[in-house]
């Protein structure tokens, strides 16, 4: 795995030289010196040791009627830190296959020193076969190379340190620490093939063994995985007797595992993780749950949510959870994967802490539909006044469900914007809104609020997916500066023996059948979701009946603890608390992070499953790609990228200012004013040495509008933002001075959406379906000797109510963003990160025109 390196955060520009470096090679393969005949006749040695411990065990199981394998396993072994030539381990065409390659974990030894790394490759030779290595070996003792003086399959042979029959060890490929012991447990075997009859002949050998099998199975390529019922001898049994096998791995525990335990085996699987967890008591961060209260008297939560933590709106509601719903969240955005959590064995640290504010009553009151902007607004001003010093991310759940609103802004949506862009609206009285104080508005620090996107009606599940695009995203998660977050599921796999008969509705990777969607609304708006979270899958039986269940939904921590310790969560919901927990691990490691920050990189990471791509992208188009942010957003953040870089993959973040808008000289008008260009540190040479090889290259522009006070706004989106902010790139052809040229006329031009000579079409989204809302983030994939030469991105302001209601007094203020630019290059061993971390202190940043 890669050394984790943080992201760049490039300090105040300053002019700078354009940086370069010397191309890094690519790294030899590392063998260890051999003696040729000593070292040529072991290895033939153990082949022939292999093959002749197959033949007596294939030979005694034969003769009891036992199943017997036709085919060989082998385990192939490197020397302590060199490399195994694995790419000639494989024969296509003789059936030989490399199953799997794995590198041992170092072992540490009583006097401190750590072993070296092995590498260990696991091949597959099936009947006919067993001369195949014996005679690579020959070649080797025998027989020179025709393009060389050394010796025939010199790398191969001289890589391999040692061969054995492999037992059913060198097929799990988990974590060594799950292997099974006696007791049987749920166990993923992988077969070699996708086609029907691996699986039938497969589970015909597992009956004769008296291995029980589940129904179901997923196809991949090259692949088939069932789930078997397995203790660590059975495995063996299934090694030695079929021909299909080529991974074991422990199957993920359900939520309905834990959940169907008794409560005091449910304490202590809880107790086991509070032995193992790590808190921070001093904790900057805070994810803040507006929702139905939380019950902090759950072992799991005491020691990240403290009673002075707890507020709610009208204290005559009280603080504690009269639903669970809060608890639920509060157990995904403490831990996020709990189940996870619980069942590891290693330390679990919590760098962050919860607070909880109740905005729903308790059963039996009700809020008016109207109040909601004013109670989240008031929610927010509970934990800040209670902890000015932390940092507050605010996770909403709660949505309306009427759906009548298609995207236009809220009164509860504009209060978002409002909250996150730091308009602060005052202490509206209830059913105000925004517009009642438009002219008392005053600024303070800038919020971020994640808000789930809401959930489809249960009776459209199976209508899926077509209910989904027919399902627009709830109030207020039309929100343009929150991030609205949906659903994905990877949950497929049913342990509950009451759901025989059922399936899964979504595919693994899918959309989740829970999860809204903007498809239908009208283009002027935001795309929403922004990215999916794991929320758990709905099932369906044979007659079309759908159900949620235990095991395709998420484990969190119940609000009745002297009940059960665990219960279950799904849909959108289950998708927010989970984001809110990953914005968390975000904002502690990089504290100086500006909640635009935060956002940009969870967009930033994220990505298309290829399960998406195959449902909502029907070509490569640039209008298909439009349709699928409406329905998937960016896709499904991912954790490492969005907090570590990587030698071959650099990631630089800028958090400017400028003015958008300025009076005029004359008096008789405002202008566009600022704009800014960022000429990057970019690795020149290393790119120009990387010739034609592709790189992709990911731009984010982050930044939060404040929304237009007034309904008249609301009808037309560029008088509901305050302003709005475009990137661009220099083309290779372009100089510095050519594209400041037409950057300066894009700015000017009211009509920025039209298509121009700027190369929009060498991104994957384009200009006009990026520009929605207030973020904005495309890819370009191309070669690296292309992209050399662009260094340049320009941010330039466009037209909004700060300068069109000039009126009002905002046309001169600054508007804050976050520019995140990403470079990845699929070669390993490719440096791009270390040199402009050593060689570059700062970007240029060029204000003015």
């Amino acid at each position: 795995m890669s050394e984790e390196k943080k992201h760049i955060f490039l300090a105040v520009p300053t002019e700078t030289s354009l940086f370069t470096s010397t191309e890094k090679g690519r790294g030899a393969p590392t063998y260890p010196p051999r003696d040729r005949v000593p070292h040529g006749s072991f290895i033939r040695q153990r082949l022939e040791q292999a093959w002749e411990q197959v033949s007596q065990t294939r030979t005694a199981r034969t003769a009891v009627a036992i199943p017997t394998r036709q085919g060989t396993y082998l385990e192939f072994e490197s020397a302590p830190s060199c490399d195994l030539k694995t790419e000639s381990l494989e024969n296509l065409k003789k059936g030989i296959r490399l199953l799997n390659v794995r590198t041992e974990t170092p072992v540490t030894s009583i006097d401190g020193v750590v072993s070296a790394l092995v590498t260990k490759a696991t091949v597959y030779l099936p009947a006919g076969t067993e001369g195949f290595f014996l005679e690579r070996v020959r070649q080797y003792l025998e027989e020179e190379s025709p393009r060389s003086d050394k010796p025939k399959n010199r790398e191969l042979v001289e890589s391999v340190e040692d061969i054995h029959l492999a037992l059913a060890e060198a097929l799990w490929t988990d974590d060594k620490t799950l292997f099974p012991g006696n007791d049987p447990v749920v166990c993923e075997i992988w077969l070699l093939g996708d086609q029907p009859e691996v699986e039938v002949s497969f589970r015909a050998v597992a009956q004769r063994l008296d291995i029980s099998v589940q129904t179901g199975s997923l196809h991949f390529p090259e692949r088939t995985v069932v789930l078997a019922n397995t203790n660590g001898e059975q495995l063996g049994l299934l090694l030695a007797s079929c021909d299909s096998l080529a991974e074991f791995r422990r199957a993920k525990e359900t939520s309905g595992f834990l959940t169907g335990l008794r409560n005091e085996e449910q304490v202590a699987w809880a107790q086991n993780l509070l032995e193992r967890l790590e808190v921070n008591p001093e904790a900057g961060v805070a994810v803040s749950i507006l929702d139905t209260g939380a019950n902090n008297g759950h072992m799991l939560l005491s020691p990240i949510l403290e009673d002075a933590d707890r507020h709610a709106c009208d204290l005559d509601w009280g603080v504690h959870d009269h639903d669970g719903h809060g608890t639920l969240m509060c157990g995904l955005a403490g831990y996020g994967d709990l189940q996870l959590a619980l069942e590891g064995s290693g330390t679990v640290h919590v760098g962050h802490i919860l607070e909880s504010v109740k905005i729903l009553p308790p059963n039996g009151q009700e809020n008016a539909p109207k109040l909601y902007g004013y109670l989240t607004s008031q929610a927010a001003s509970r934990v800040e006044i209670k902890a000015p010093q932390r940092r507050h991310l605010f996770c909403l759940a709660v949505t309306s469900e009427d759906g009548r609103d298609q995207g236009r802004p809220t009164s509860w949506s504009a209060t978002l914007d409002a909250l996150a862009s730091g308009l602060e609206i005052g202490q509206l009285a209830p059913g105000a809104t925004v517009q009642d104080a438009e002219y008392a508005a005053t600024e303070s620090e800038k919020r971020l609020i994640i808000v789930s996107a809401g959930n489809v009606d249960p009776n459209g599940w199976r209508d899926f997916p077509n209910s989904n695009l027919r399902s627009s995203a709830q109030d207020p998660a039309q929100s343009w500066n929150a991030l609205t977050v949906g659903a994905y599921t990877e949950k497929t796999f049913l342990a509950d023996p009451d759901f025989e008969g059922y399936r899964p509705v979504a595919p693994s990777g899918g959309l989740s059948p829970f999860s809204s969607t903007s498809y239908a609304w009208d283009k002027k708006w935001p795309c929403k979701p922004d990215i999916l979270m794991e929320g758990g899958n709905v099932v369906r039986d044979g007659r079309g009946f759908c159900s949620t269940c235990d095991d395709t939904s998420l484990l969190s921590t119940s609000h009745q603890p002297t009940l059960r310790q665990f219960d279950t969560i799904h849909a959108t919901s289950a998708a927010t608390a989970q984001a809110a927990w990953m914005a968390a691990q975000i904002q502690t490691l990089y504290p100086q992070a500006w909640p635009e920050t935060v956002r940009g990189l969870m967009i930033h990471s994220a990505g298309w499953t290829e399960q998406m791509r195959q449902s909502f992208l029907g070509s490569e188009s640039k209008t298909e790609y439009a349709q699928l942010l409406k329905v998937c957003g960016y896709g499904v953040p991912n954790l490492q990228r969005a907090l570590y870089c990587a030698s071959n993959s650099l990631t630089l973040i800028a958090q400017e200012a400028l003015q958008p808008f300025d009076k005029k000289e004359d008096g008789s008008g405002y202008r566009t004013r600022d704009m800014h260009l960022h000429e990057l540190p970019w690795p020149k040479e290393v790119l120009e040495g990387l010739g034609e090889a592709e790189v992709t290259l990911r731009i984010t522009l982050s930044y939060f509008i404040e929304p237009g006070p007034g309904e008249v706004g609301w009808k037309d989106r560029y008088r509901y933002q305050s302003h709005a902010l475009r990137f661009d790139l220099n083309t290779p052809l372009e100089d510095r001075r050519q594209f400041m040229i037409r950057l300066n006329q894009a700015a000017r031009d009211e009509g920025e959406e039209a298509e121009t000579t700027s190369g929009s079409g060498r991104w994957l989204i384009g200009k006009i379906g990026r520009s929605k809302g207030s973020i904005h983030s495309d890819i370009w994939r191309g070669p690296a000797a292309q992209l050399a030469a662009c260094n340049l991105i320009g941010v330039y302001p466009v037209i909004g109510w700060w300068r069109e209601r000039a009126w009002l007094g905002h046309w001169n203020k600054l508007a804050r963003y976050s520019l995140i630019v990403s470079l990845h290059s699929p070669e390993q061993d490719v440096d791009i990160y270390t040199p402009v971390a050593v060689a570059v202190e700062t970007a240029v940043t060029v204000s003015g025109w």
